[in-house]
C-alpha cells in the first residue's frame, strides 16, 4: 500500500513539474520573427494543405499540351490550378519552382510531388502566394500519395529561405 501512495506522490509532482515548464516556456515562439533584420521579407514556411496551394503551371518541354495534362493532375489532388501556359523551352531538369515569400510553404509541399527534384528559384520581391511550376525536359510524372507522403518525410518541415526570417504562425 505505501509503494502506491509513492508511486502516486511522484505522478504527481511529476505533472506539476511538466504544467510549470510548459507555463514558463520562453521558447514557444523563438525564431518567429523575433530579431528579424529589418527589411527582410517574413517567409510564409506553414505546409499547406493542397486545397490552399495556388499554381501556375508553365510548359518548358517541346511536348504539346504537356502543361493542360498536368495542371488536371493538380486539380485532381484538389490544387488550386489559376493559369496553364507554355514557357520558354529549356529547362532540362524535372521541373522548376519559382515562389516568394508568402509560397515558401507550398513550395515545399510541391517539392514533394516531384520526389525534391524540382529546382527552386525564390524571389524575395514577389508578393503573392502563388507558385509557378516550370515542368522540364526530364519530367515524367507526379509521384503517388504514398510517395509524397514518403518525401515530405525525408525533406522535414519547410524552412525560411535565406535572408528572411519565418513568419509568426497562426494559432487559430
Amino acid at each position: 500500500m505505501r509503494a502506491l501512495v509513492v508511486v502516486g506522490l511522484l505522478a504527481v509532482v511529476a505533472l506539476v513539474f511538466v504544467v510549470v515548464a510548459m507555463v514558463r516556456d520562453t521558447q514557444s515562439k523563438a525564431g518567429i520573427a523575433g530579431g528579424c533584420p529589418k527589411g527582410w521579407p517574413l517567409a510564409d514556411v506553414t505546409l499547406r494543405d493542397t486545397k490552399d496551394v495556388k499554381i501556375n503551371v508553365f510548359n518548358a518541354t517541346d511536348e504539346v499540351g504537356r502543361a493542360g495534362s498536368v495542371a488536371d493532375d493538380f486539380r485532381n489532388r484538389k490544387f488550386q490550378v489559376k493559369k496553364v501556359d507554355n514557357a520558354k523551352p529549356g529547362v532540362d531538369g524535372v521541373a522548376v519552382l519559382r515562389f516568394g515569400p508568402k509560397g515558401v510553404g507550398s513550395a515545399h509541399l510541391l517539392r514533394a510531388y516531384f520526389l525534391n527534384s524540382a529546382e527552386q528559384k525564390f524571389d524575395p520581391k514577389r508578393k503573392d502566394d502563388t507558385v509557378d511550376v516550370i515542368l522540364g525536359n526530364a519530367f515524367q510524372q507526379l509521384a503517388t500519395t504514398t510517395e509524397v507522403n514518403q518525401s515530405l518525410g525525408d525533406l522535414g518541415s519547410p524552412v525560411a529561405p535565406a535572408g528572411t526570417c519565418p513568419a509568426p504562425v497562426d494559432d487559430k
